[in-house]
């Protein structure tokens, strides 16, 4: 366990973009008194980032600088061992992210990431789950706009519904933004291995197996006009409904029956036809090495859109939910999803573990599993907007 370790929170990646907001967010919001550290294989950076940090906030002229790369187990574990929640945004994770994931499960320590990635995700549920169930750790992936707008919006949406009666409820993500170099790498690495994907997918199945008597199902759903989402929605083959429905089978609150679907909603319908044809084109690419790399090539790893364009741009996820005779429509709403609030929502999860009265879980668990309403109160105090509409 991680009880009495020198520090409340390791962040690694925070030489990159998106980690270095993050560091940046606890610099400004961190409480008094958390003892945090930054990450990563180059000191030389680190010590850059440290200097920005100290303009934020003084104090972190004195922040903790550690030493380590991603793929050394051995360097990992001395780091790690030091902390108590253990955050990182250095991706593909696919690639970088299984040697942290197994030295948290085995030293007890609570793991954080942002990873999109469904098989990385069950990849890592397959062999590290059970080792972190018998240590205490809680592995946490996809702790940014993948997926906690979707997991917690549903949570939200769902204690405003009728206990212990079939559920159902449908989310459209809207939003105008640019999404990281992360997140596009990922997606692109994920579309290359669809057969693997689905192949460990599979795998994890039958390890897993079935809720008891309880029914929790995704439902494919069609591409349509939607009234409820004042738009053109498209079923979004993303890691979101996976954890949603994760966090049905392992929430009684979620009723006997429970179906989730979840679509992108576009306003213009030659947008909607553009975005899948964009995504069927890249699906097609990604299967040739060159025309890979090609793509891979557009976005580098590290870079970000301007201030200016990050403070335009936003998300809004309504929800739609039914059962027991009642209807309830909620929105999840905020700025920057794939820079600026990703980075407060994977800091506020990492705070959330480290200091604030959480359920008791181990193991590889989802946000609405480890944190619920705990997650959910922080976010909305640090300027998220969970509202009921209707």
């Amino acid at each position: 366990m991680s009880v009495g370790r020198e520090f409340d929170v390791v962040l690694f990646g925070a030489t990159g973009f998106t980690g270095g907001l993050t560091a940046e967010y606890l610099a400004a919001h961190a409480p008094n008194g958390c003892r945090w550290a930054i990450a990563g294989r180059s000191r030389e950076k680190l010590l850059a980032v440290r200097k920005r940090l100290a303009e934020i906030n003084p104090s972190c002229a004195d922040l903790e600088l550690l030493v380590a790369d991603v793929t050394d187990r051995e360097a990992l574990r001395a780091v790690v061992s030091r902390g108590r929640v253990v955050v990182t945004t250095v991706g593909p994770y696919l690639r970088y992210g299984e040697p942290l994931v197994a030295v948290c499960a085995e030293t007890g320590t609570d793991y954080l990431d942002l990873t999109g990635e469904p098989e990385f995700v069950d990849r890592m549920y397959l062999d590290h789950h059970e080792t972190a169930v018998a240590s205490g750790a809680r592995i946490v992936h996809s702790a940014g706009f993948d997926s906690i707008p979707h997991d917690l919006g549903v949570l939200f949406t769902v204690k405003r519904l009728p206990e212990g009666v079939p559920l159902d409820v449908q989310g459209y993500v809207s939003a105008s933004a640019t999404f990281s170099a992360g997140t596009y790498h990922s997606a692109i690495t994920a579309f290359s291995r669809l057969r693997e994907m689905a192949a460990v997918a599979k795998r994890r199945r039958r390890v897993e197996g079935r809720p008891g008597a309880r029914t929790i199902r995704g439902a494919k759903g069609r591409p349509r006009f939607e009234k409820d989402a004042d738009a053109w929605v498209l079923p979004a083959p993303t890691i979101d409904p996976q954890i949603v429905l994760r966090s049905a089978r392992a929430l009684e609150r979620y009723g006997p029956a429970f179906r989730y679907a979840h679509y992108l909603a576009v306003r213009k319908l030659p947008v909607a036809a553009g975005i899948v044809g964009a995504v069927g084109a890249a699906v097609v690419l990604a299967q040739v090495p060159p025309a890979r790399k090609w793509l891979l090539s557009r976005m580098s790893s590290g870079d970000g859109p301007t201030q200016e364009r990050r403070d335009k741009a936003w998300f809004r996820v309504r929800f739609v939910g039914a059962g027991g005779g009642r209807r309830v429509v909620t929105e999840v709403s905020g700025g920057d999803p794939g820079y600026g609030e990703t980075a407060k929502m994977l800091a506020e999860s990492a705070l959330c573990l480290a200091f604030d009265d959480v359920p008791k879980s181990a193991g590889q668990v989802t946000t609405a599993v480890a944190m619920g309403d705990r997650l959910i109160d922080r976010l909305v105090r640090a300027g998220l907007t969970f509202r009921v509409v209707e």
